[in-house]
């Protein structure tokens, strides 16, 4: 059975100030034209369609023309909800759209419940995981600790205990999307931290013969069986590496996977150039990013005149400005931001209590402090599954 697997399409997300809906909607298209000219037999799409729990109605007429696109492909499509999507409002109508083969898996109490599809050698089920937040189904899983590790490792007991009923040979593939341990995130992702652990490891996958993986937008491999697909465009310059794609994947009669990269559609490049204003403006080697969405960080002493004016004289797609003067280590007006970069939560609320105390917390505080910050995730998970 050979599976399109993509996942983050954050319909209805802007690119700093550019609006993103006409490369989303290109990506639809392509979508839909590799589904046709590479004889796919299914389509996954592991969580995050929308950008936010209510979404503009440009992002949602756009995602209903995908799903009246696929469905006329008569191809199968699973999609999960994603920590940004609203499981209740991407799941209206799921029942009827079911009947035109689009498959909308949104309700964790149904994680045991598999989209089964058959080819020349068999059955192959789909289970559908979408996002689960612990704090609000630990109870749907019986488990005692809100914790990512706890509740999808209880709810893929439910994939193994439904897939062990079914016929010798059947295949399986797990929709999923979390972060899991040896990912690579960028500045794009919403943070999921719960009790200060983000991730979970790969093995909990095990039993099943691919686990297809939203969340993170860098396409990688955990495993030849675990993946992320990530997204189809680029949402932040911390992307300005990736090469966007998604994943073409063979199942074989025995369960082995083989996977091939397919490139998407990317309106403009990224570039992130870093340097003093004027050699930013001199230097020919930036030649190439003139066409590029430009994130420019300024390195000058002073902060120059004018440099956004200037620099899209050269640069005219520029988007992003960062000063970060060139100083020594021990220089006392190093920036705040600088201190705090690639920090979490916990760990700057902690340097916090250490510099007004004195004295660092103690392994109690820092609980308080991280049930503090689970508390608060928790309460936003809420109001976004209820608005």
């Amino acid at each position: 059975m050979r599976i399109l697997h993509t996942s983050d399409w954050h319909l209805g997300r802007a690119f700093h100030r550019v609006n993103m809906l006409g490369a989303q909607a290109a990506f639809i298209g392509h979508l839909v034209a590799t589904v046709r000219e590479r004889d796919v037999d299914a389509v996954v799409v592991s969580g995050d369609v929308y950008d936010r729990a209510v979404p503009p109605l440009a992002a949602v007429e756009l995602f209903d023309d995908a799903l009246h696109r696929l469905a006329a492909l008569g191809v199968p499509t699973v999609m999960i909800s994603g920590n940004h999507d609203s499981s209740r409002r991407l799941g209206v109508g799921a029942g009827l759209i079911d009947r035109a083969g689009i498959h909308l898996r949104t309700e964790p109490s149904a994680c045991g419940t598999p989209v089964v599809m058959a080819d020349a050698f068999g059955d192959v089920a789909f289970y559908g995981l979408p996002y689960l937040e612990p704090a609000l189904v630990k109870d749907e899983f019986g488990v005692g600790k809100a914790a990512h590790e706890a509740v999808l490792a209880a709810a893929m007991d439910r994939v193994r205990a439904d897939l062990a009923t079914r016929a010798p040979g059947t295949r399986s593939v797990v929709l999923a999307h979390a972060f899991v341990t040896g990912g690579e995130a960028s500045d794009s992702e919403r943070d999921i931290t719960v009790g200060g652990v983000a991730s979970v490891p790969a093995g909990v996958f095990d039993g099943v013969d691919y686990a297809a993986l939203g969340h993170l937008h860098g396409c990688q491999t955990i495993t030849g069986r675990v993946r992320y697909s990530g997204s189809p465009l680029p949402y932040s310059f911390s992307e300005a590496s990736h090469r966007k794609t998604m994943w073409l994947v063979d199942l074989d009669a025995d369960g082995s996977v083989t996977a091939e990269r397919i490139d998407c559609p990317v309106p403009r490049a990224l570039a992130r150039i870093r340097g003093t204003l004027e050699d930013l403006l001199a230097d020919p080697g930036l030649a190439r990013h003139q066409d590029a969405w430009v994130e420019a960080t300024l390195t000058d002493p002073v902060r120059p005149a004018d440099p956004m004016a200037r620099l899209t004289e050269r640069f005219p797609h520029t988007l992003s400005l960062v000063f970060d003067p060139e100083r020594a280590p021990d220089d006392p007006d190093v920036s705040y931001a600088r201190r705090l970069a690639g920090r979490s939560d916990q760990e700057i609320a902690e340097d916090f209590v250490a510099h007004v105390r004195g004295v660092g917390a103690d392994e109690q505080e820092r609980a308080v402090l991280r049930e503090a910050f689970d508390g608060v995730r928790a309460d936003q998970a809420v109001r976004e599954a209820t608005r």
